[in-house]
């Protein structure tokens, strides 16, 4: 008599189960998704900086005009690069920013001077919170792509209307500080 009772609530607890672990992954691919621009807004703010300590490096006075010029210009294009030439732009900069540090005699140059101590600090930090940055942004990106191939996520439109989101690879090596 109560069997039919029995297989209702069997089928209410399993759609309710299912529809909890579905809003369990929905969530989960949200908040992956804010992470990787919570990720990507940290990253453009290292890259800012660098720009900015390069820029402020290359008007210090301590750079040959030429070098000076070279440098300013990597960082003015990276501080202003649209998004599809960001990447190039960024890796330019840090190429500039080794070929100025690479050359013979800056060292002891900037040394012998004494005035470049608090510039060449705070690039040396720019430079390393831009390599951390992108490998956290990197790594935020490479979790929400896994848990968007999911076969649930991708059979159930989970993800919405948010785009899928790529990979920031640049020339990030700092310069021999």
């Amino acid at each position: 008599m109560y069997d039919w009772i029995i297989d209702v609530l069997f089928w209410i607890a399993v759609v309710f189960l299912v529809g909890v672990y579905v809003s369990w992954r929905a969530t989960r691919l949200d908040r992956l998704h804010v992470r990787v621009e919570t990720a990507r807004a940290g990253l453009d703010a290292a890259l800012v900086r660098r720009a900015a300590a390069a820029l402020e490096l290359a008007a210090s006075r301590l750079l040959d005009p030429a070098t000076s010029l070279v440098l300013a210009t990597a960082a003015h294009e990276a501080r202003t690069a649209g998004a599809e030439h960001r990447e190039f732009a960024e890796s330019d900069l840090s190429r500039a920013l080794r070929a100025v540090f690479d050359q013979p005699g800056f060292a002891g140059a900037l040394a012998e001077s004494g005035a470049g101590e608090g510039v060449l600090d705070e690039l040396s930090a720019a430079a390393a919170k831009v390599a951390y940055a992108r490998r956290f942004y990197n790594d935020a990106v490479a979790q929400a792509r896994t848990a968007r191939r999911k076969l649930l996520i991708r059979v159930l439109p989970l993800a919405g209307r948010a785009p899928l989101p790529d990979f920031f690879e640049i020339d990030d090596d700092p310069p021999g500080i």
